[in-house]
This record gives C-alpha cells, sequence and structure tokens, in this order.
C-alpha cells in the first residue's frame, strides 16, 4: 500500500508523464522549487511561528514577524530558484515584497488571533482510506470553537481567487475533514476555510457526510486507475512553464534516458559510467 495526497493525485491529473517521472521513476527534477512555492513556504513557516508564539503566551507584534519572515527568506533563499516571470520584470525582491504583504495584512486583519482554539498546526497524520491506502493529511491551522465547529485552515499565497464552487469542491480540505470528524468525537461539524493571502479574504466551504462519502469513493477509483494503468502520457499546458521535469520532456526535445544516465555518474563520482563498464 502506498500513502497517496492532493498533490500526489493532481500531478496525475495534470499530466501523467510527470507523475511517473516523480512517483514512480524517482527522478530528481533540474530546479529546487519556483519563486512561487518558495514563497509560499516561507509564508506559510512564517504563520506558523506567530500562531505558535501565540500558544506560548507570547504575541509576537506585527515588525518583529515581519523581520522573521525577512530573516527566514534571505536565510533559504538560493539563486537556482526558477523565476518562470523574469522575462516580465518580476524579480526575486519583488516575490518577497510580495510575501511580506500578505503576512502583514493578515496580521493586521486576525489579530489578536482569538478566532479558534488552535489544535495542530501544519500537522503531519494519515487517513486510511477504504482500498487500504493511505492519505497524507498536512493541515495549516486546525481548530475549533466551544460550541464543537472544528476548522481546517489553508493559506493560499497564489494569485487566483478561489470561488465558492471551486471551495465546495476542493478535494484537498474536504478529505482532511473527514480525518477530523474520524479523530474528534465532538464534531459538530467541520468548516473548511481558505486563507487567500493575494486577496486579504477568506473562502470557506462545508460537505455533508454523503458528499465525503462520495468524494472517498472518487479518489479510492482514481487511485485505482493510477495504480493499474500503464500509459502515461504528456500533457502540456501552462504548467509545464513551472515545471522541475522539462527540460527532459519528450514534448520539449528533452531526453529521459540521458537525464538518468547523468544522474547515475552524480552518484558514481568522478568516474564516468563509460570507466564503470
Amino acid at each position: 500500500m502506498a500513502t497517496y495526497s492532493h498533490s500526489r493525485i493532481s500531478t496525475y491529473e495534470n499530466c501523467p508523464y510527470k507523475y511517473k517521472l516523480q512517483y514512480i521513476d524517482k527522478i530528481k527534477p533540474d530546479i529546487p522549487t519556483t519563486i512561487e512555492a518558495f514563497m509560499g513556504n516561507i509564508v506559510h513557516e512564517t504563520l506558523e511561528k506567530l500562531y505558535k508564539e501565540k500558544e506560548l503566551k507570547n504575541l509576537i507584534d506585527k515588525q518583529s514577524l515581519i523581520r522573521f519572515y525577512k530573516d527566514l527568506w534571505d536565510k533559504n533563499y538560493t539563486k537556482d530558484i526558477l523565476i518562470v516571470k523574469a522575462d516580465q520584470g518580476l524579480t526575486a525582491k519583488d516575490y518577497k515584497r510580495k510575501g511580506e504583504s500578505f503576512v502583514s495584512n493578515y496580521y493586521e486583519r486576525m489579530a489578536p488571533f482569538e478566532e479558534m482554539t488552535i489544535l495542530g498546526l501544519e500537522t503531519e497524520n494519515k487517513l486510511t482510506l477504504s482500498d487500504g491506502n493511505q492519505w497524507h493529511v498536512r493541515i495549516d491551522k486546525l481548530g475549533k470553537d466551544d460550541e464543537g465547529n472544528y476548522f481546517v485552515c489553508d493559506y493560499k499565497t497564489n494569485s487566483r481567487m478561489k470561488n465558492q464552487k471551486d471551495a465546495d469542491e476542493d478535494r484537498q480540505l474536504a478529505l482532511y475533514s473527514i480525518w477530523v470528524k474520524d479523530n474528534f468525537k465532538d464534531v459538530k461539524s467541520v468548516k473548511l476555510i481558505w486563507h487567500m493571502l493575494a486577496f486579504n479574504t477568506d473562502a470557506k466551504s462545508e460537505r455533508t457526510d454523503e458528499e465525503l462519502t462520495n468524494l472517498h469513493e472518487e479518489v479510492v477509483e482514481k487511485i485505482k486507475e493510477i495504480e493499474t494503468t500503464n500509459k502515461f502520457p504528456t500533457k502540456v499546458t501552462g504548467l509545464c512553464n513551472y515545471c522541475g521535469f522539462k527540460s527532459i520532456c519528450p514534448k520539449f526535445g528533452g531526453n529521459k534516458e540521458q537525464k538518468i544516465l547523468k544522474q547515475v555518474e552524480m552518484m558514481i563520482g568522478e568516474r564516468t559510467l563509460d570507466e564503470w563498464l
């Protein structure tokens, strides 16, 4: 049995070929990450810091939180991070400032952060599916109120606002709500909240038990499809510009075999593969 996640399933849906390279062949991508993903991680870690300090009865002020964000960025940023929109004049500094504004606006909107009792931050758990596979449960912020309402919260730094239809059809947080209902017996409701940081607002949704049952079955069927197929075609979309496997993708003139040989040579050391053989 394997462990699946929303990102893993989405990778297969967006491009089966990328799924094969990443999860079956386990090839290391050419680029460590994109600037969007890097910024998202730094923002997540900063807001995690905020709530951890709050739990310790040590509410950090906004300027100190901003300094934490900037220091974390400077410590972790590397020049090999891909900036897809560099041709549009955007630089790493632009993304750094954008992330800073996300943190600042969230702080001002949510202070003094008494909206819920925090139960977990960046949680790491597993949901056992009906087929025996595991589903990775990683909740940015899990909380509850005194009336038995639980809140599954996700920070989003992308530039497209999630509308109500998007929220009501989202798979990721809905599956997390199944885990919440399985593990907390006093649950009255599970409310799904996306903190849309680029818009300084929230998107919200809630699922019925019937909807969750249907979603569970759909996910199990999708996993069955993935595990039984032997065809992993490429799918060209706008996401290709953000893909770390673009250099070896046949749609872009890449050669998978050469890439694999190169990785083997790097593992061997200074001697080439020909010398070994």
